[in-house]
């Protein structure tokens, strides 16, 4: 496994753990094959044309698409067994993490992915325990006929997700507390944030920039602004060949442009208040 920290914001960044060859290829797990049994089937329904199936398939998306872009990077990060503890902790070679140098400073990647491992888990656990103790409680909708329970199939892989999603954070902390993390800043990254970055910076020319410590402070003290585009996904996949983080990118862009723009629109709001409110008289 190799991990990418990739800052979608100047102020929030997405993980991403992206399996090696040799580890695709080992025994699936009972869980994973499970999920790949799930991934097949949800891949014929997506084909038909109409119906119930077509219905759930479209629905399913949507719901997907909400779900937040932190919990699918912690979902990409394996689950961590008592195996894979025994041979990290025993083998000590450290799993590479890149990161773009001219976005976020190298003494600022560690404390970022202690955040990210550790910012969430209460979360997780909570709502993990809260879909598995209510998903029983659908059974009576499985009487009913031709409709399968979407209700208990929904709150199960809720379930799943966050318990994956924290399994993913516990194994990352684990990485954290034994310095197995190797901080590599890579210049395939750094090139698609040029743009982005010369912009904030306030520099057209990209051929001046560089990844120096006063630059990137001078974007860190700025208004939060989104650094990647849509597109960047895909530029981003095809240059570390890792297909599957293009969408991930383009649901962590897509996500947190709306939280900055609802953001931004509720700012603008309090002004309009602040300034429609009558002046009080000056008093001698």
């Amino acid at each position: 496994m190799r991990l990418f920290l990739l800052p979608i914001s100047t102020r929030r960044a997405l993980i991403y753990g992206q399996p090696l060859a040799k580890q695709v290829s080992e025994k699936l797990s009972y869980t994973d094959k499970v999920t790949l049994k799930v991934a097949e089937t949800w891949s014929k329904w997506e084909e038909a044309e109409k119906g119930w199936k077509k219905s759930l398939v479209t629905w399913g998306n949507t719901v997907q698409q909400r779900i937040p872009y932190e919990e699918w990077g912690l979902k990409s990060v394996p689950p961590l067994n008592e195996r894979r503890r025994m041979e990290e902790t025993t083998q000590g070679k450290k799993i590479d993490l890149l990161f773009p140098s001219n976005a976020i400073k190298s003494d600022k990647v560690i404390p970022a992915m202690r955040k990210l491992a550790t910012e969430r888990q209460d979360l997780h656990r909570k709502r993990m325990w809260w879909s598995f103790i209510i998903a029983p409680l659908t059974a009576p909708v499985a009487l009913i006929p031709v409709i399968p329970n979407i209700p208990f199939f929904y709150l199960a892989y809720r379930g799943w997700s966050h318990w994956r999603a924290l399994r993913g954070s516990k194994h990352l902390q684990f990485l954290l507390e034994k310095d197995l993390l190797n901080p590599i800043p890579s210049p395939d990254i750094e090139h698609v944030y040029e743009r982005a970055v010369a912009t904030l910076d306030g520099k057209a020319d990209l051929e001046k920039k560089s990844s120096s410590t006063g630059s990137i402070e001078e974007i860190e003290n700025k208004d939060e602004k989104i650094l990647l585009n849509l597109s960047d996904g895909k530029e981003l996949a095809k240059l570390l060949h890792a297909p599957e983080l293009a969408v991930e990118v383009e649901r962590a862009v897509t996500q947190i442009s709306k939280k900055l723009n609802q953001e931004h629109a509720l700012v603008e709001e309090g002004k309009e208040l602040e300034s429609s409110k009558p002046k009080s008289k000056e008093t001698k």
